[in-house]
């Protein structure tokens, strides 16, 4: 199987990075993890690069032209895949003209509702009966991009922030390599 190769761009903790790693050594998952990208020095998901011998890099997005380098970067790589995997930052519509190729984001909420921060206290402070996360395709507009696929799962009323997170994660880790698979199925 040629699987294609990947870069997931990070900010902070990285499990869904730890849990894309372990998905790509499958034989039949369909990407090849060659690049983490990382806007943060101190992002704790850098640390599943470095023990999985991945190449990482950390760009300043403070830096003029650091999309530029970015692009560079990711050529170099032949990278024919994003993943927004917690990358706190917005990809400029310039970017990803020029990048061109797949960019794909997961999202803690049933896009279109909450997108943006502090989406678990907006699903308590709306008193949603349902939330979950959402894997799509990233645009100009923040959170915007055509879904892949969403899953939920219904809030109790014993639900804090805390618990709706964790539930929400358990629940990425099984909806962004679905929709890995799903887009390159055909392919």
């Amino acid at each position: 199987m040629v699987k294609i190769n990947t870069c997931i761009f990070i900010s902070g903790k990285g499990t869904n990075l730890r849990n894309l790693i372990k998905k790509s050594r499958e034989y039949n998952f369909p990407i090849n993890i060659k690049l983490v990208i990382s806007n943060t020095k101190y992002a704790k998901g850098i640390s599943f690069a470095k023990i999985n011998s991945i190449p990482f890099v950390v760009i300043d997005t403070k830096e003029n032209n650091f999309e530029i380098k970015m692009l560079k970067i990711l050529e170099k790589y032949k990278i024919r895949l994003i993943c927004l995997a917690g990358y706190m930052r917005v990809l400029s519509k310039r970017f990803l003209n020029l990048y061109g190729k797949k960019i794909i984001n997961i999202h803690p909420s049933l896009l279109p509702k909450f997108k943006g921060l502090n989406t678990f206290s907006r699903v308590i402070m709306e008193k949603e009966k349902k939330t979950g996360c959402t894997v799509h395709y990233v645009d100009e507009k923040l959170d915007s991009g055509n879904i892949i696929l969403r899953k939920s799962f219904f809030i109790s009323k014993k639900d804090t922030q805390k618990s709706i997170k964790t539930k929400t994660q358990k629940l990425e880790y099984v909806a962004f390599p679905e929709a890995i698979i799903s887009i390159f199925r055909y392919c």
